[in-house]
């Protein structure tokens, strides 16, 4: 008989997230054989930018997540200067590059570190007091003396993160939510000095990268071979691209494409669309490109279960992230999988951390970083980039010199999004079906699932309504519901 379990809330992810899965035997292994994200607070944030001047979006939508706060100030910057038809200088460039960077460094980190290596652990004995313990145990659990030394590498990645955001904040003038971001570039003011503390702090953590991170990755990989065959999901995928390496804005260190139904396509953004059909949205909200969507929420919606909407690329449901974007750019193609995830992460980790060292060298001191910007009365833009978590597209509508229209569709969106009009169920859902399942009150295999996504809820759904009662209950027929560590 099916037992259904409700992972809720999902712990170690950015925000609020529930699944619920239904768990049942087919060909003698139990498994996974129906799975429902639920972001669980409500989208809201682009109502806010309603009426305000277009340049505060870049402070404001920053907001969105303390984690990844810097993709949303360099889209939104991108969105307004595609409306007023200008390109932030050299400078601003590279500054924005290596602001993103550390944005880049801290999240990846931070994800195999502290939100992902935790499920594959057995901390008995080295982190028994909360919030370590309780948790799920696993059988397959690392123990001994590899675990602590990735215990180990877990506190000394906390620094890491901290150097990280000492970067950011020498050119950003904070991290995170980074000040110096602009339309039309960056106001830090480069000199030789700032130069040398970012490079002797990039260069600790790259240090780190390659002692510590690149080799745990590995070790994971080996320890758990199973996870190559678990997770694959919807097999397409999908980046906007990311670090301008000219001042045209075509090339970038992270190319922009689709891997669809086995083929390389080339991407436009025109094709986006987002679907309501299971979100606590109106219908009128349906199956729009964001340059002209809303965000008009319906708690009482029937067959609804999620605060996401589920954004798709020509109706068909892609997976978005760092293996995304390694697998576009041919510098990983080994799979698609939980491990997979986690290791092109780490890969590209390295890649970025080495690629800012370049950058180091291309920065002028006192040579100016922005450019003038006068906002126009009526115009359109669309800020397109990849974050940590994956592709980050901001769309912004000016009318009387105001915000008219603004959307924002995360990298998490698309990934833990619901089913849509198709009933086509989202990336991580899709990933979760078939993923075994050997004891229902520990589903551990399903959280190692959920987490290779790194997902961030706090940016696909922007608001939470306090002393209001929730709009959704947990179904009657639920058997199981358990919290995860």
């Amino acid at each position: 008989m099916p037992t259904t379990v409700k992972i809720d809330p999902i712990t170690r992810i950015e925000g609020h997230m529930a699944v619920e899965l239904t768990v049942d035997t087919v060909g003698g292994v139990q498994q996974v054989v129906d799975a429902r994200c639920s972001g669980t607070m409500f989208r809201g944030f682009e109502t806010l930018l309603i009426g305000r001047d277009p340049r505060d979006a870049t402070p404001y939508t920053q907001r969105i997540c303390g984690v990844c706060p810097i993709g949303h100030g360099l889209a939104s910057a991108m969105a307004l200067e595609d409306a007023c038809g200008i390109k932030p200088p050299h400078n601003g460039r590279i500054l924005r590059n290596l602001v993103l960077g550390t944005d880049f460094l801290h999240s990846h980190i931070l994800h195999f570190y502290h939100l992902a290596a935790l499920d594959y652990i057995n901390t008995a004995g080295i982190l028994d007091k909360p919030p370590w313990s309780p948790g799920y145990i696993a059988a397959d659990m690392i123990g001994g003396s590899t675990a602590r030394a990735l215990v180990e590498h877990y506190i000394t990645a906390l620094a890491m993160r901290r150097k990280a955001h000492q970067m950011g904040a020498i050119f950003g003038g904070r991290m995170p939510c980074a000040a110096s971001f602009v339309v039309g570039g960056a106001t830090d003011v480069v000199t030789n000095d700032k130069i040398s503390a970012f490079r002797s702090l990039l260069s600790e953590v790259r240090a780190f990268i390659e002692s510590s991170l690149m080799p745990d990755a590995r070790t994971l990989g080996t320890l758990f071979p199973a996870y190559f065959q678990i997770g694959a999901g919807c097999g397409n995928l999908l980046a906007y691209g990311g670090f301008d390496l000219d001042s045209s804005g075509a090339a970038r260190l992270l190319p922009s494409g689709r891997y669809t139904n086995g083929r390389f396509h080339s991407f436009d953004q025109s094709d986006i669309t987002e679907s309501v059909k299971h979100s606590w949205y109106t219908d009128d909200c349906g199956n729009l490109n964001p340059a002209s969507g809303d965000t008009l929420p319906d708690a009482e919606k029937p067959d609804a279960y999620s605060w996401i909407k589920s954004p798709r690329y020509q109706g068909i449901v892609h997976e978005l992230g760092p293996l995304a974007r390694m697998w576009i750019s041919g510098q990983y193609r080994c799979g698609i999988s939980v491990m997979d995830r986690l290791i092109a992460r780490a890969l590209e980790t390295k890649q970025v951390a080495d690629a800012m060292d370049v950058w180091l060298n291309q920065l002028v001191p006192g040579e100016a970083a922005c450019v003038a910007t006068t906002v126009p009365t009526t115009a359109g833009g669309v800020g397109l980039t990849d974050a940590p978590r994956g592709a980050l597209g901001h769309w912004i509508r000016i009318e009387d010199g105001k915000i008219a229209r603004y959307q924002v569709i995360t990298p998490t969106a698309w990934n833990a999004s619901p089913r849509d009009d198709a009933n086509q169920p989202g990336p991580i859902e899709q990933a979760l079906i078939g993923t075994p399942i050997a004891d229902t009150s520990q589903p551990i295999e399903a959280l190692r699932v959920v987490h290779s996504f790194d997902p961030c809820l706090a940016c696909s759904v922007h608001l939470v309504r306090p002393r209001h009662s929730p709009k959704h209950k947990p179904a009657a027929s639920r058997r199981r519901h358990v919290r995860c560590r």
